[in-house]
């Protein structure tokens, strides 16, 4: 499986999973007490934890390796350093104060790991938006104090989103910190799941997709950036669709303010596109697939698009070795694997 280093550019993977063990025993506990009404949690969940499958076992146990093990897996795959983020849901699928404290803990040990392997692991700090002072003070302490390189949301909070204004100290904390909040996806929330559920569709295989495209388009509606210019996000598997809608998302924004179909709706100083464009950044992570990767660059810019391989869930050389092979100039193909990574999240 080994893949070949021989490249003019370092390979820097920017959406990478783990899990501290205690975080897999809590999911245990709760899929075994039922404490946690959210549907996604306990379908997906209790399927990696549950299923007994040789692949869901594998993930499991590599999610958790924050050692030579994974640095194995990343040589025989040519991943010179790797961008870890806690995994979805993360902590935000518990009560706020249980979740503060799991997110403090979780980036103590990242960091720690990130200090044993410095060339080889960077890291993204959880927060629990549960408690969104909580949260900034957080981000306040991984910035300065851990030596982390930006912040990791999984997406909805209990079904909510974060374009509540009631969410916006972490934005406001990030902002002020110059750190990048990846938004991850997570499984819909309730009050969405069930006719993705129904198809078997809920998961990476499109629901991840929808649930945090909806997460973005509903901050730009609510005039997160406005609020916030110097806000950086960062999303993964090609922008969730996002770039492909540029033309219609413009389009139907200036129809529907048109039209003062929403009372609520009050003019962005920018179109959609243009938000996409200046404060949102994607990532290539499972989506190993040149056609795709050029029009990204193409429509928000090689600056815009970094490279990912969504470890341990998506581990597969041959990827790597394909987005290898996408026809780039020099420049744009060490732009898409290093420099954009170590700009966007200062490594």
């Amino acid at each position: 499986m080994s893949v070949s280093k021989a490249v003019g550019y370092k390979r820097i993977a920017t959406e990478e999973a783990w899990s501290p063990p205690e975080m897999m025993q809590m999911y245990r506990d709760a899929l075994a007490r039922k404490s946690i009404a959210d549907i996604g949690f306990n379908s997906m969940w209790g399927f990696y934890l549950g299923s007994g499958s040789p692949r869901a076992t594998g993930i499991i146990e590599r999610l958790q390796w924050l050692d030579e093990r994974r640095i194995h897996d990343m040589d025989e795959t040519g991943i010179d350093l790797q961008l870890l983020l806690l995994t979805s849901p993360g902590v935000q699928v518990f009560d706020a104060p249980t979740g503060t404290a799991l997110a403090r803990s979780s980036n103590d040990q990242l960091a720690e790991a990130v200090r044993k392997y410095p060339t080889r692991f960077a890291g993204l700090a959880a927060v629990a938006p549960q408690d969104p002072k909580a949260a900034a003070r957080e981000i306040e302490r991984a910035m300065t104090k851990l030596a982390l390189k930006g912040v990791v949301v999984n997406s909805h909070v209990h079904g909510e989103y974060l374009d509540k204004e009631k969410f916006w100290d972490v934005f406001a904390a990030a902002e002020a910190h110059g750190a990048p909040i990846y938004i991850h996806p997570n499984t819909a929330p309730d009050n969405m799941i069930s006719q993705f559920l129904e198809a078997g569709l809920d998961g990476a295989i499109y629901g991840f997709a929808v649930e945090t495209g909806l997460h973005v388009l509903r901050l730009i509606v609510a005039g997160v950036f406005d609020r916030f210019p110097k806000l950086r996000i960062v999303i993964g598997h090609m922008g969730e669709a996002l770039p492909f809608w540029l033309y219609r998302l413009d389009y139907m924004y200036r129809a529907t303010l048109n039209s003062k179909r929403y009372a609520h709706w009050k003019p962005n100083r920018k179109l959609p596109s243009e938000y996409l464009r200046e404060n949102i950044y994607v990532t290539t992570s499972g989506v190993a697939w040149g056609p795709v990767i050029q029009f990204a660059q193409q429509v928000l810019g090689t600056d815009r698009v970094l490279y990912a391989m969504d470890y341990p869930f998506q581990f597969v050389a041959e990827e790597v070795a394909a987005v290898d092979a996408v026809p780039l100039s020099a420049a744009d193909k060490k732009a898409l694997f290093q420099t954009n990574a170590e700009r966007v999240f200062a490594l």
